[in-house]
């Protein structure tokens, strides 16, 4: 895939890379150009071979054929030292720091100069200090990591890089766990970093981002390199298209909800893990029929206990949960089993870990957690066929490929994997449907598919708890959007209020005067 560019100096060159891990092959024949000074994004499906790529310039892996070119010249590039020192650097999605060091301690450790720490430390403040000025990455040295917000932890990984000398910095899914706001001052970063010379290579599966914050975008297609596009030149729908190879709705259509009874509801609700930290703090919700509520908040801020509580998989301290006639607290604890068989299905957040079992056989985990139905089970052994013909039915309804129930759960997609879980527990018929990140890892294709059925059980009369870290997500499905903040309700907004400023605003613990205005108008008795 030939790709047009100016006469800029070329920062980054790879010409004709290839790799295979067995008879998988993750990149074929990629050929691309990164101008010097420029923010280049990467996008594609899951098993594209976006990460592949990186972890090959960043020499995690090395390449079965092709070269690699830095400012013009050949590099062996046989691990991430010998990266570092042609001045690649790369912040992980998941940070590489030492929760108990400082930041100085943290961006020193690999880097020290001799024997001695104490002419090292000195040595790295000054430098980071300069650093932090130039490139708008204000961070307190002394500050342990532990005690630093996600947004301010991902400056040091930044930082970091910057220290080893990085002149092309690779981004992996860098604004997976930061608010709005934090995400916008992330790009003044980025712009920061460009101006002074910096090549930025930007890998997420967010069009939007890669639209605000790039200057080129190349897209990949099952280890191809399918296209490269002038970001201000392409679209969503044209981006999407190329990463999936058909054309795809990116926007979710839906009529406005009438919700009518309330099936299930909470009051001060509050939950301690096993550590002795408070997770949830007096969390009252109601859900209805025919509504989807979401939680909105930054991971780690209660949400996922909230989800835990409501499925019957941990107790609350103190609290209620109500469901029908049956009341749930800490003397009348429930349990999984007993939520499903009130009416409550359960796609847990991450599917690997509790939706389904990765050495098992499609057709096994696809009646995980019923069983013991007597629809799968006779008097003394199990009914293969007839498991076989549901699962069987449930990938035609759900589209989940390769359609073979005998396929072991880890050889399917993270979409596919999805759908079948989906499938299973909408196929059980709930009145409340507890989701977790839905479309989590899932290619755009599943995530059009799965919205629209989302959509469809809200219309059906179902009540929606849907939990994603995905803003864009939350915005585009919910009726009502609930934000919780380390373990309280921050407050509430309608579908109509929402956007990102307030969402961003009320994730950092911040009522934004728009809502302060309505409350004040409420608690005076005035109509809104």
């Amino acid at each position: 895939m030939s790709q047009p560019h100016n006469q800029q100096n070329i920062a980054l060159e790879l010409c004709g890379i290839d790799k295979k891990f067995g008879a998988v092959h993750a990149n074929c024949n990629i050929n691309l150009k990164v101008p010097a000074g420029t923010i280049h994004g990467i996008i594609g499906e899951n098993g594209a071979g976006k990460s592949t790529l990186m972890n090959i310039i960043y020499g995690f892996y090395i390449a079965d054929s092709g070269d690699i070119k830095i400012s013009g010249k050949v590099r062996k590039l046989t691990s991430s030292k010998e990266a570092i020192r042609y001045g690649i650097g790369m912040v992980h999605q998941h940070f590489m720091l030492v929760d108990n060091f400082s930041v100085l301690e943290n961006v020193i450790l690999g880097a020290e100069n001799g024997a001695l720490l104490k002419p090292s430390l000195k040595k790295a403040r000054t430098e980071l200090e300069r650093l932090a000025k130039e490139y708008r990455l204000d961070v307190p040295l002394d500050a342990l990591i532990e005690d630093l917000p996600v947004g301010l932890q991902q400056r040091v990984e930044i930082l970091k890089a910057l220290y080893r000398g990085a002149k092309i910095l690779i981004l992996d899914e860098p604004t997976g766990v930061l608010t709005p706001q934090e995400t916008d001052h992330l790009f003044k970063i980025f712009d920061a970093l460009r101006d002074k010379g910096v090549t930025i290579l930007l890998i997420t599966h967010k069009l939007r981002e890669i639209l605000a914050a790039t200057n080129n975008v190349s897209v990949m297609r099952q280890g191809e390199m399918v296209a490269h596009r002038i970001t201000a030149e392409t679209n969503k729908e044209e981006l999407a298209e190329l990463m999936v190879g058909r054309k795809v709705r990116l926007k979710v259509e839906k009529s406005v909800a009438a919700p009518e009874n309330e099936l299930l509801s909470t009051s001060k609700v509050t939950y301690t893990d096993e550590m002795g930290v408070d997770r949830l703090k007096d969390v009252s919700i109601s859900i209805k029929s025919g509504e989807i509520v979401g939680i909105a908040g930054v991971s780690g801020n209660g949400q996922s206990e909230l989800m835990s509580v409501l499925a019957g998989l941990i107790k609350p301290n103190s609290g209620q949960v109500n469901i029908g006639q049956t009341c749930i607290d800490s003397m009348h604890p429930s349990s999984a089993a007993q939520m499903r068989e009130l009416g409550v299905g359960h796609i847990p957040e991450d599917r690997l870990v509790m939706g389904l079992i990765k050495s098992f056989n499609a057709e096994e985990s696809a009646i995980l957690g019923y069983q013991n139905s007597p629809t799968y089970n006779g008097k003394l052994l199990n009914k293969p066929k007839v498991i076989n013909q549901e699962c069987a039915r449930l990938m035609e309804e759900w589209d989940v490929r390769p359609r073979d129930p005998k396929l072991r759960s880890s050889l399917f997609s993270g979409g596919n994997q999805q759908k079948l879980i989906i499938g299973r527990e909408v196929d059980k018929n709930p009145d409340v449907l507890l989701i977790g990140q839905p479309t989590r890892g899932v290619d755009i294709g599943a995530i059009e598919l799965i919205h629209k059925r989302i959509i469809e059980l809200r219309d059906q009369g179902k009540g929606i708890l849907l939990v994603s870290v995905e803003l864009d997500e939350i915005m585009a499905l919910s009726d009502r959007i609930i934000v919780m903040f380390d373990g309280h309700i921050v407050g509430e907004v309608s579908a109509e209020q929402a956007n990102e400023k307030i969402l961003g605003m009320m994730m950092a613990n911040i009522m934004p005067d728009e809502l302060l205005s309505t409350t004040q108008q409420t608690t005076s008795g005035e109509q809104i």
